[in-house]
């Protein structure tokens, strides 16, 4: 896979007390690579109303899933298969306490991508507030046949 990828970020939100969901999906520009037998993504973001910019990195292998963030929003967060892990997410509206209980982590790598799904509870405060899914979605720019679904 090459350097430059285009990564498609996909996240979903089950809401137990209603039959709604909340449906995420966003495409960036990123670097791509892999060290010791692990990836890394690196991309920027900018959040609406805001001009600083967020610094993302991903980093995965099998069963393990990071995100850290930095910026105008700072957090590391660790799925971990069939473990919970807790963080403290610092918006610029305060701290909140997340905590990640992941339940399957799946990886397909190919010659020019890479699909990674995670299935995670998710709670705040101590409190549960939904089911949630991410599909991460890594291309090489070059071989990349870009669709929004």
């Amino acid at each position: 896979m090459t350097q430059e990828v285009l990564l498609t970020l996909k996240g979903l939100q089950f809401d137990q007390r209603e039959e709604d969901s909340d449906k995420i999906e966003m495409v960036v520009v990123g670097d791509y690579y892999k060290r010791n037998g692990k990836h890394y993504v690196i991309y920027e973001e900018m959040l609406e109303g805001f001009a600083q910019v967020t610094k993302n990195r991903m980093k995965f292998s099998e069963h393990m899933f990071e995100i850290s963030r930095s910026g105008l929003v700072n957090v590391h967060m660790v799925f971990q298969e069939n473990k919970k892990n807790l963080t403290n997410y610092n918006t610029p509206f305060g701290q909140i306490l997340v905590g990640i209980d992941t339940k399957k982590i799946q990886i397909v790598e190919q010659e020019n991508s890479i699909v990674v799904d995670v299935d995670y509870a998710l709670d705040i405060n101590y409190e549960f507030l939904s089911d949630c899914h991410i599909t991460v979605n890594i291309a090489s720019k070059q071989n990349s046949s870009f669709a929004l679904s």
